[in-house]
């Protein structure tokens, strides 16, 4: 497997390889150009968008600055919104589905380390995919952990850090996250 291959499927990876270092490299290129896009040009930004990300649906509005790794690995659907200062670590895949809302300064982290210090001096790093479900709402400055996954009609409070699975239909709240009420 290549360096990429093996990043995208949740294996330890080399991100020094050449290759995912030309795509970092490319994605910041892009990222530029988003975040530096003149106000009034709506059509230069989402022309941008539409080169960075994996796929997107109709509807899509992201207030810059944006920042990710690699922008491919992130799929979003339909009417969602990221206020802004929004960062995706992205060697993993992200999936953000229908209608979810991110308030400013939101982290989604798929990029993660070896525990174990003697492996994680060696350099290899892993990702953990990452999903937000439908209809779900994302307070300002919340991180999401590598491989969480966000239920449906799920609330993440302002803040919070969600280390676990959010079921559908939850507030959750705190550092880690818990869920404080049903919806």
């Amino acid at each position: 497997m290549t360096e990429k291959e093996k990043m995208i499927a949740g294996q330890l990876y080399n991100a020094g390889d050449a290759e995912l270092t030309a795509l970092r490299l490319a994605c910041r290129r892009l990222l530029h150009s988003f975040n530096h896009a003149h106000p009034d040009n709506a059509a230069d930004a989402a022309g941008v968008l539409a080169q960075l990300l994996g796929g997107s649906g109709a509807g899509l509005q992201i207030m810059p600055p944006f920042h990710c790794d690699y922008g491919f690995n992130i799929t979003v659907g339909c009417n969602v919104f990221m206020n802004y200062n929004c960062i995706i670590l992205d060697p993993a895949p992200v999936h953000i589905g229908d209608n979810v809302m991110f308030g400013p300064s939101v982290s989604l982290y798929t990029a993660t380390h070896p525990a174990d210090a003697a492996k994680r001096l060696e350099g290899p790093e892993l990702g953990l995919a990452i999903s937000v479900g439908d209809n779900a709402w994302i307070g300002g400055a919340a991180v999401i952990c590598p491989g969480v996954q966000v239920g449906r009609n799920a609330v993440v409070a302002a803040g919070a850090v969600v280390t676990r699975d959010v079921p559908d239909n939850v507030v959750v709240a705190g550092n880690p996250a818990r869920i404080i009420r049903q919806l």
